[in-house]
C-alpha cells in the first residue's frame, strides 16, 4: 500500500478472527453437541461484538466528509512479524464484517434441538474465522489462500454426512488451479501493469465465475444445497465471497471490455436463475436458484464501473445477506418442524407457524427490491446505473426482479395457504427465532425506511474502489521520463 495505514483504537480484526479460531478449537473438543451447541454461540457473540467494535472504530476515525482510507489494529504482531499489514479494513469492508459475523450469529443461535446433531458448529466457528480473514485482507496472494481454505470445511461436512463430494471437489480443484495459475500471470507481467492479457485476467474471472454461481458453473452451488446441511450452505452462499474476490482481484486490473462481458453474463445468469427459481419444486432448490438470481445481479453493478452502479450494487450486497439470509433462516425453521420442503403441493402451515409465513414473506419480498424494505434503493440505483453502462441492460434486470417476485409469493402460497395442516405437535417458533425474527425485520425496515447511512456508506466504499482502480490504470513514468497512456476508466 502507498498511503500508510491509519490505526484502530483496539486489536478488533485479530480479535474477531481469533475469537472464532479459539472457539473452533475448544468446540470441537466436545462430545456433547447440546454444549457444543451453547459454547459456539459465546464465540459466536463475542466475535459479533469485535466485529462491531471495528465497525463503529472505523467510522470514527473516518468521519463522513473527509477521502477514506485503510485503517489496521493499533497493535498487530502480525504487521511486526511479516513485515506487511495483513489484516485491514476500508469503506467495502467495514460493514461486511459486521454483517457475516451477524449470519453466523444467528444461524447458531436458531439452530432446533431436531438440527444440533447434524450441525458442526466447530466447522461453523473455522469457516466464520476465513470468511471474516478474507474480508480483512487486501493482498491477493493471502485472499486467493484464504478463499481456497474456505472450500474446506464444506468438504469435510459432506463426507461426514456421507454424501457424494464429487461435483464440489471438481468445482473447487478448478477453482483454486484458476486462482493460483491467473495470479500467477498478473505476477509475472506486473501488478501494476495497466493491461493484463488474458492469460492473466482469463483465469481470475472464470474462478470468480465459478465461486459466484455464475452458469455454467452453477451446479456445484445447487449441489450443495441438496446434499449439506442448510445451514452451512447458507454460511457458504450469503457472504457473497465471489463478489469480494472480484472487486479485489479482478476489478483493478480488467481492462473495460472484459467488466462489460463478466456483466453480460452474469446478467444471463440473473435471468436463467430467476425463471428456475419459479418452476422448482423443491424449497432448498428454489432458495438456491432465487440466491443465484440475485448474486448475479451484484456482480452486474460490480462490473459497471459507474460510481451510481457500483454503489447500487454494494447497497444490494447488503439488502442480498440481510433479506435472503432471513429467507433462508425461515425455510430452515420450516424444514425442522417438517422436514424436507416440497412446493408441488399446497402445505397449509399458516394457522401452525404465523410468524414465519409473515418473516417469510417480508424477507422475501425484501429480497426482490419491494417498496419499503432493505434491497429497494440499491435495487433502484442498479437499475440506474446498468442502464448508464449498458442501455439494454435495464429491461433484463428488471425481468429478472419481477420473476424472482412471481417465485417468492408463488412459494408462499405453496406453504402457507391452500389447506390447513393438523398437528398434535406445536409448530410455533421458539424464543431463540422469535429473536432472529425481530432482528431480521427490524433491518430489513429500518434500511427500508431510512436508507441515507447504507446509501451514503456504499458510496464512499464504490469512491475508495474506483479510486483504486484509477491508481493502477494511471500511466506509469518509463525509464527516460515518459509516461504511458493511461487505460480509459469510466
Amino acid at each position: 500500500m502507498n498511503n500508510p495505514l491509519s490505526e484502530l483504537h483496539a486489536p478488533w480484526l485479530e480479535a474477531s478472527v481469533l475469537f472464532s479460531l479459539i472457539g473452533a478449537m475448544w468446540v470441537g473438543r466436545l462430545r456433547d453437541p447440546f454444549v457444543a451447541s451453547r459454547h459456539s454461540l459465546v464465540f459466536n457473540t463475542l466475535t459479533l461484538i469485535t466485529t462491531i467494535g471495528a465497525w463503529i472504530d472505523y467510522e470514527f476515525i473516518n468521519p463522513e466528509g473527509f477521502p477514506p482510507h485503510d485503517a489496521q489494529d493499533w497493535w498487530n504482531p502480525l504487521t511486526h512479524l511479516l513485515g506487511r499489514e495483513i489484516l485491514v479494513i476500508d469503506p467495502l469492508s467495514a460493514p461486511l464484517l459486521s454483517l457475516v459475523a451477524l449470519l453466523y450469529f444467528l444461524v447458531s443461535l436458531t439452530t432446533l434441538r431436531t438440527k444440533i446433531r447434524r450441525f458442526s458448529f466447530a466447522g461453523t466457528l473455522m469457516s466464520e474465522a476465513i470468511v471474516l480473514a478474507t474480508f480483512s485482507c487486501e493482498e491477493p496472494w493471502l485472499i486467493i489462500g484464504l478463499l481456497i481454505a474456505g472450500t474446506i470445511p464444506p468438504y469435510f461436512e459432506l463426507r461426514f454426512r456421507g454424501q457424494n463430494t464429487g461435483v464440489y471437489l471438481k468445482h473447487m480443484a478448478l477453482f483454486a488451479a484458476l486462482l493460483v495459475v491467473g495470479q500467477m500471470f498478473v505476477d509475472l507481467e506486473g501488478r501494476n501493469k495497466q493491461i493484463h492479457s488474458l492469460w492473466a485476467i482469463g483465469p481470475l474471472l472464470i474462478a470468480v465465475f465459478i465461486r459466484s454461481g455464475i452458469a455454467p458453473f452453477h451446479c456445484w452451488m445447487s449441489d450443495l444445497f441438496e446434499r449439506a446441511t442448510f445451514g452451512t450452505s447458507l454460511l457458504v452462499a450469503m457472504p457473497l465471497v465471489g463478489a469480494y474476490a472480484a472487486i479485489r482481484l479482478v476489478l483493478p486490473i480488467a481492462p473495460d471490455w472484459i467488466l462489460r462481458t463478466i456483466g453480460l453474463i452474469s446478467l444471463i445468469t440473473a435471468v436463467y436463475a430467476a425463471g428456475i427459481a419459479l418452476v422448482q419444486t423443491d424449497a432448498r432448490r428454489f432458495f438456491c436458484y432465487l440466491f443465484l438470481s440475485y448474486s448475479a445481479l451484484v456482480l452486474v453493478g460490480l462490473e459497471a464501473v459507474t460510481p451510481i452502479g457500483l454503489t447500487g450494487a454494494l447497497c444490494v450486497w447488503m439488502a442480498v445477506s440481510v433479506s435472503l439470509g432471513g429467507f433462508g433462516l425461515t425455510l430452515r425453521a420450516l424444514e425442522s418442524r417438517r422436514g424436507r420442503l416440497s412446493l408441488t403441493n399446497y402445505q397449509g402451515l399458516y394457522n401452525q407457524t404465523p410468524a414465519l409465513a409473515v418473516l417469510f414473506l417480508i424477507t422475501g419480498l425484501a429480497s426482490v427490491g419491494f417498496p419499503g424494505t432493505f434491497g429497494f434503493v440499491g435495487t433502484e440505483m442498479l437499475v440506474d446505473g446498468a442502464v448508464e453502462a449498458f442501455p439494454y441492460v435495464g429491461v433484463a434486470v428488471v425481468i429478472a426482479s419481477a420473476l424472482n417476485g412471481i417465485a417468492v409469493v408463488h412459494a408462499y402460497f405453496r406453504l402457507f395457504t391452500g389447506t390447513q395442516h393438523k398437528s398434535p405437535v406445536s409448530l410455533g417458533i421458539v424464543r431463540r427465532e422469535r429473536f432472529a425474527v425481530i432482528t431480521l425485520t427490524a433491518l430489513i425496515f429500518v434500511g427500508g425506511l431510512i436508507p441515507q447511512y447504507n446509501v451514503a456508506s456504499r458510496t464512499r466504499a464504490a469512491s475508495h474502489i474506483l479510486k483504486k482502480r484509477e491508481d493502477v490504470a494511471a500511466p506509469k513514468p518509463d525509464l527516460v521520463g515518459n509516461s504511458a497512456p493511461a487505460r480509459q476508466v469510466h
